[in-house]
């Protein structure tokens, strides 16, 4: 009986432990999307305001009645190295899924943040397109939305891994039509591709928020502190594509043009 009880107490202190363990690694996993959100928003909003003046004197060309393109802005969105801008967070992603494991965990931060700040620089043309308020609307309606998908991922006791398949072929189909209608430039298949987009990153939210869960829990037990800070790294980047996309489907969708 004693026997029992203690290897009771042992199970029951071991399950305490990865609980804890867990709540800490979530913690990081969330603290570091939010960092670099930050990054993203403030380099975005940054070389946005650089790229953009009310100052006839001060432009080069001229995008509405009021609004005009600084030298900066012109070189930006209006040269070849838009697409250099366009394509290079994509061209990160695949860099750094490929090295990660070539990475330390400093390293692999670093990187995540660097990552970040070419998001931003991507995604400032949105400061050129849309309102202010709309922009900040649709991030807090996409903030809301986040936090209650992540939720439901932690929470539910429902097994979401038979959904991984089906919506990483979703994305890759939502990039090809994405690309496909740089040169089409149709209105109703960009709606359509915002629409479907919103849905497959409300499931992604989901579904990787319990792989982070439960890719944790399986190698709680194993004491390998830099794998568990390399895969908070990796759950972030995951997490922060997950929001980064579906708020960019939600502004195509509700934001207020310019």
């Amino acid at each position: 009986m004693a026997q029992f009880d203690t290897a009771r107490t042992g199970a029951g202190t071991r399950s305490a432990a990865i609980d804890a363990g867990l709540r800490a690694h979530m913690n990081k996993v969330y603290g570091t999307m939010s960092v670099g959100l930050l990054i993203t928003a403030l380099a975005a909003w940054a070389i946005g305001n650089m790229a953009m003046t009310t100052d006839p004197s001060l432009a080069v060309s001229q995008i509405s009645d009021t609004k005009y393109l600084t030298a900066l802005g012109n070189t930006l969105y209006g040269s070849p190295l838009k697409w250099v801008i366009m394509f290079l967070p994509l061209g990160m992603v695949f860099g750094f899924s490929a090295m990660i494991n070539k990475l330390s965990a400093a390293g692999a931060q670093l990187f995540f943040y660097a990552f970040a700040t070419a998001m931003g620089l991507s995604l400032s043309s949105i400061f050129l397109m849309y309102t202010g308020a709309s922009i900040v609307q649709v991030f807090l309606v996409t903030s809301i939305a986040f936090a209650g998908l992540s939720l439901y991922g932690y929470t539910t006791k429902k097994d979401l891994s038979a959904m991984g398949t089906f919506l990483i072929m979703g994305v890759i189909g939502l990039l090809v039509a994405s690309v496909v209608n740089i040169f089409l430039q149709s209105g109703a298949l960009m709606f359509a591709i915002s629409a479907i987009g919103v849905l497959i990153f409300a499931g992604l939210t989901a579904y990787d928020t319990q792989k982070i869960k439960n890719n944790y829990i399986a190698h709680a037990q194993q004491g390998d502190s830099e794998w568990m800070a390399k895969s908070a790294i990796m759950g972030a980047l995951n997490l922060y594509l997950d929001f980064i996309n579906m708020f960019m489907f939600m502004l195509q969708l509700f934001g207020n043009r310019n």
